[in-house]
């Protein structure tokens, strides 16, 4: 579906910025508010595209919390005094790379649709 390939592209260029405003390192990351402010952006923005694949696409992976993203996407939005940076940094450094595995392949799995 060409919607999904759109919002997966979207999710996978917010998860290259994210690798991008961490690759310095936690230190780096939690010493600089831009970075932070950049990361959590990046993530609600994604987290929003996420929102916007269809059921179908998503089901290609189970694996993957799609409803907590989503819900993940409103405390970015509306509970940002409550955002716990360690549990950011995390973030970054286990659900990212496995979101980012399985948007490479859902991308493939929509471009096989496609020809």
């Amino acid at each position: 579906m060409k919607d999904d390939a759109v919002y997966l592209n979207h999710i996978l260029d917010c998860v290259h910025r994210i690798e991008e405003d961490i690759a310095e390192g936690r230190v780096h990351f939690m010493a600089l508010h831009t970075v932070q402010d950049a990361v959590l952006r990046n993530l609600q923005v994604l987290a929003e595209s996420a929102g916007r694949l269809s059921d179908s696409i998503k089901t290609t992976q189970p694996d993957i919390e799609w409803r907590e993203i989503s819900a993940f996407r409103n405390v970015l939005v509306h509970d940002y005094l409550g955002i716990d940076l360690v549990t950011i940094w995390d973030i970054t450094q286990s659900d990212i790379p496995r979101l980012k595995h399985a948007v490479i392949t859902m991308l493939g799995v929509v471009r096989d649709e496609e020809s």
